[in-house]
């Protein structure tokens, strides 16, 4: 259960990886479609930020109104916070708009790029012989990919609005906060600008404690969704079989099968139900905090009537910005964790394709008719040889024969005649007015278990 984790890529490699899954799209012939609606929404998110600065310096008007008793003024600042936020909600709105019109044209074609890659020259088939470990990937086209170009949106476009908005937001804390002069002993210290000081070491403390509760959900959440892929195929493999499981009975030992599989999923899921309590318990009481804190920090100023009631609100909009930009990782640690699984499953994912796209092919060449092998060696993907130096003269209308033991190579033989099969060497050729390596291996109409050994027949059939 464990070579999936330790095969995954580790942390220092999982911007590497998210390149090589993400640049393929990005240098496509969507490219200037996509690089176009990045720009549109980089704009819009770069338009929420400068209007939480004006909701900011809004601040200071409105309560410096309501201490002062100054109707006009109070007045003047709700008709401004009307068309500041009517300004918002436009700009907000076709953010999120913009994102998921990229997000679905990014979908759409790294759904297809995967499909037609994972079904290319039987590469699907040959995934089997190269990596039985990568696990359902049919999960992984239709779920991972989803949720690959999903997180990576989101979190990429809230990292550059927390940086935008810790640059627009230091300046004015700075400004607002002043120098906070103490003692410590005979000495007399100043610490400028000290709130932005403070936001820095509490997001920091914040953001330790955050990667040390939360690193498991990272294992977690790429196990969880192996569990669920398992169980699910499961099911499919049941519909997909169900005459045959009716037929034998088989349905009992389906539903244990089944069963056994959910089990992992409701464990690990506990697991994970556990991480996230113990992550949530923290990141909650540390965010409630954030709301008061700046107040008790900022107090004393207030209370030494060195900054309006308007500046104070100010300062603790400010503050509440500055550390929301550097809690970035605290309130996204959840959807980081998943965003690296899911990263770790297509790294896998695509690896695996590529091993199998390496695979060797043994391809047929065109003559007068029939079928004709010539210095054929079939071996196993271990290297062990199973035929060596076959051959073989078939015309239209002859039959063909094999005999041997259990996994003495018979299926393999047709799969190397098929072209599927990868660990073979030789010449195969075969007439165009006659069915060619593929239509001969189907020609396969009987497997039967006699005492001297399984017996193999196929015959060349005229068209």
């Amino acid at each position: 259960m464990t070579d999936h984790v330790e095969r995954a890529p580790t942390v220092r490699h999982l911007f590497r990886n998210f390149w090589r899954i993400a640049k393929p799209y990005w240098v496509s012939e969507d490219k200037y479609y996509a690089w176009g609606l990045l720009l549109v929404i980089i704009s819009l998110s770069l338009g929420v930020v400068f209007m939480n600065v004006q909701f900011n310096k809004w601040n200071n008007e409105f309560y410096n109104s309501l201490q002062d008793y100054n109707l006009p003024a109070f007045k003047a600042a709700l008709w401004k916070f009307g068309y500041l936020a009517a300004a918002y909600i436009v700009i907000a709105v076709h953010a999120i708009w913009f994102q998921q019109m990229l997000e679905i044209r990014w979908r759409k074609w790294a759904t297809a790029y995967f499909t037609q890659r994972w079904l290319r020259d039987n590469t699907f088939y040959r995934m089997q012989l190269t990596d039985k470990n990568t696990d359902n990937p049919d999960q992984r086209i239709a779920e991972d990919v989803d949720q690959f170009i999903s997180y990576s949106l989101s979190l990429s476009l809230g990292l550059l609005r927390a940086v935008v908005t810790l640059v627009s937001f230091v300046g004015i804390l700075w400004t607002l906060s002043g120098p906070l002069s103490f003692m410590l002993g005979n000495t007399q210290l100043t610490i400028p600008g000290y709130m932005v000081w403070v936001a820095l070491v509490y997001a920091a403390v914040g953001t330790g404690i955050t990667l040390w509760l939360g690193y498991p959900l990272v294992g977690l959440n790429f196990m969880q969704q192996r569990y669920e892929a398992d169980f699910r195929f499961g099911l499919i493999r049941v519909r997909e079989n169900a005459e045959s499981v009716a037929l034998y009975r088989g349905a009992q030992d389906e539903e244990l099968r089944l069963r056994q599989r959910f089990v992992q999923v409701v464990s690990n899921y506990w697991s994970l139900m556990r991480m996230n309590k113990r992550l949530t318990w923290f990141t909650s009481f540390w965010g409630q905090l954030a709301i008061i804190f700046p107040l008790i920090v900022a107090a004393p100023r207030f209370f030494a009537k060195e900054i309006p009631l308007g500046g104070l609100m100010q300062i603790n909009s400010a503050f509440g910005k500055v550390y929301d930009s550097l809690e970035f990782i605290i309130s996204s640690f959840s959807t980081l964790a998943k965003w690296k699984a899911v990263i770790d499953r297509l790294t896998t994912f695509e690896h695996s394709m590529a091993a199998a796209e390496q695979l060797p092919r043994l391809q047929p060449s065109a003559q007068a008719a029939g079928l004709s092998l010539q210095q054929l060696r079939v071996s196993k993907p271990d290297g062990e040889v199973l035929l060596d130096d076959l051959a073989l003269t078939m015309q239209p209308g002859d039959s063909l024969l094999i005999r041997g033991k259990s996994g003495a190579g018979k299926s393999t033989l047709l799969r190397a005649i098929a072209g599927i099969w990868p660990y073979a060497q030789g010449s195969i050729g075969s007439g165009e007015q006659y069915p060619g390596p593929v239509s001969v291996a189907k020609t396969l109409y009987a497997f039967r278990h006699p005492p001297g050994g399984a017996v193999l027949s196929a015959r060349c059939w005229p068209r």
